[in-house]
């Protein structure tokens, strides 16, 4: 069975790159988000095996969606932070508040495809 991604990314070109490079990894795009509250619903209905968090997004930080998602709802799923913000500030605090791998806008298709499996396989 394929792995569930849900995706979060105000850019729709963001969000259609990211479906893209994981589809070709075989894995299954259940629910893309263009918001903080969207995201947090999907999360919650769907219940993806990963979420591909972007942190800046026109109602909240993806900071605060990780720390809602983890702190009040503690759902499984797999967090990966992607942001244009390579920010030494944002990943500690990303770190603390339990995400699971830091993605740096620009990628390319080896290092999403490469971040999401190595934490697929982390317990």
């Amino acid at each position: 069975m394929s792995k569930r991604v849900l995706i979060v990314d105000d850019s729709a070109v963001m969000r259609m790159t990211i479906k893209n490079y994981l589809e070709n990894a075989g894995y299954e795009i259940v629910g893309q988000a263009s918001n903080g509250e969207q995201a947090i619903d999907l999360a919650l209905e769907l219940e993806p095996d990963v979420i591909t968090l972007d942190n800046i997004l026109p109602d909240m930080l993806g900071l605060d969606i990780l720390k809602f998602l983890r702190q009040e709802e503690e759902i499984s799923s797999k967090i990966v932070m992607v942001s244009a913000v390579g920010q030494e500030a944002v990943i500690k605090q990303g770190k603390e508040l339990g995400v699971d791998g830091y993605l740096v806008k620009p990628f390319n298709e080896k290092d999403i495809q490469d971040i999401v499996g190595a934490i697929l396989k982390q317990n």
